[in-house]
């Protein structure tokens, strides 16, 4: 935009009220052409108005410097802006993609946590299964059991009873 020396000339010509015109598309303000007509505060002599050629041509030289210079400088201001930016963007990347991994690692934790706890529920699940059988095969011979207690009972009172009936008949 303007590191270098420019080799552009520029032409310029005062007219009758002493207004300039630029020649070749370059434009002033109506401020930069009061400030090109004013006398500069270094120069000793007096001006009656007119501003000679080289003068002139100098004060040009200065605000194009001075406005290349801007020009630069709001430039330089948006590439630092826009790598501000770029250093945000990155950051919040970088923590957005480490939120994602430590939920991906949570996700993956809990998933093994419930097949273990799967794991777990089936084993007692087995478990409760054989405590089953074994109880109801328990419980089989106790009934088992009690019924030839009930019917060896039954025999002896029957036996009893019949006994005690042929004694007093």
């Amino acid at each position: 935009m303007g590191g270098g020396g420019s080799t552009r000339r520029v032409t310029f010509e005062a007219d009758e009220n002493e207004n300039i015109t630029v020649v070749k598309g370059v434009r002033l303000s109506d401020s930069v052409i009061d400030r090109m007509k004013e006398p500069s505060s270094g120069s000793g002599r007096q001006h009656r108005g007119a501003v000679s050629d080289e003068e002139l041509k100098k004060r040009i030289a200065e605000e194009l410097a001075l406005e290349r210079a801007r020009r630069d400088s709001e430039a330089q201001k948006r590439r630092l802006f826009g790598k501000l930016l770029e250093r945000e963007r990155i950051s919040s990347n970088e923590h957005l993609t480490r939120a994602i991994l430590r939920e991906r690692a949570a996700t993956e934790e809990e998933r093994q946590k419930a097949q273990r706890f799967a794991r777990q529920l089936e084993e007692k699940d087995r478990e409760l299964k054989k405590h089953d059988a074994y109880y109801k095969e328990q419980l089989a011979r106790l009934e088992e059991r009690s019924a030839q207690f009930y019917k060896v009972t039954t025999e002896q009172y029957q036996k009893a009873a019949d006994e005690v009936s042929a004694r007093f008949k």
